[in-house]
């Protein structure tokens, strides 16, 4: 999986337990399957697309720049 995957995967899950969101209850406030938000955190899906990251982002109550600004694009 690539860099960027693995730092979104980890962003995702701060962010959902930072707001004391299990995946079951962001999937519902996003819109997005619940199976769907499990492969995002476990790295095992491609990349999501802009309509996906911006159903996180409305789950979230962030702004989607405040969801990609802080994925790490030279992670290791």
């Amino acid at each position: 999986m690539s860099d960027i995957n693995q730092s979104f995967a980890k962003i995702l899950k701060l962010l959902r337990t930072s707001k004391g969101l299990t995946q079951e209850e962001l999937a519902e406030l996003s819109g997005i399957d619940y199976k769907y938000l499990q492969k995002l955190e476990s790295q095992n899906t491609s990349s999501p697309t802009l309509s996906t990251l911006e159903k996180l982002s409305i789950g979230l109550k962030i702004s989607i720049t405040d969801l990609v600004s802080q994925i790490d694009i030279n992670s290791d």
